[in-house]
């Protein structure tokens, strides 16, 4: 699967979820469910959230760093994300290198893992929890 992409996006890995989210996978489904399907969307191997200025960009960005998840990392003398990124569709793509993410099919991305071509968007049946 893919997910869909728009204005600018936070999107994480859900394997860094797993392991550096509190309460992982399970406490992040349930701590996001009254925006799931408005704002928030993901598909087996990513979790997106979203936002219409920088500034409530860098506001995702501050939370979820103070929850333990990492921003930007030096790699190989360029900086990078690590466990999520940010995203802007009409201006390239990933703000920053992102080793795990790859353009899929119209405004979508998907993770390098990811064998599926489904698109996963605001209106979609989400996959299972």
């Amino acid at each position: 699967m893919a997910i869909q992409t728009e204005f600018i996006d936070f999107i994480v890995s859900i394997h860094a979820i797993r392991a550096k989210y509190p309460g992982g996978w399970e406490a992040c489904l349930k701590d996001h469910a009254p925006l799931i399907g408005g704002r928030v969307w993901y598909d087996d191997y990513l979790f997106r959230d979203g936002a219409m200025s920088p500034h409530d960009i860098g506001m995702l960005v501050e939370e979820w760093t103070a929850l333990g998840l990492v921003g930007r990392a030096q790699v190989d003398g360029q900086e990078c994300w690590v466990d999520f990124c940010v995203h802007e569709a009409m201006f390239g793509g990933a703000t920053l290198p992102c080793a795990w993410l790859v353009p899929h099919a119209g405004s979508s991305v998907a993770h390098v893992d990811d064998p599926g071509s489904d698109v996963i968007g605001r209106s979609s049946p989400l996959p299972n929890a």
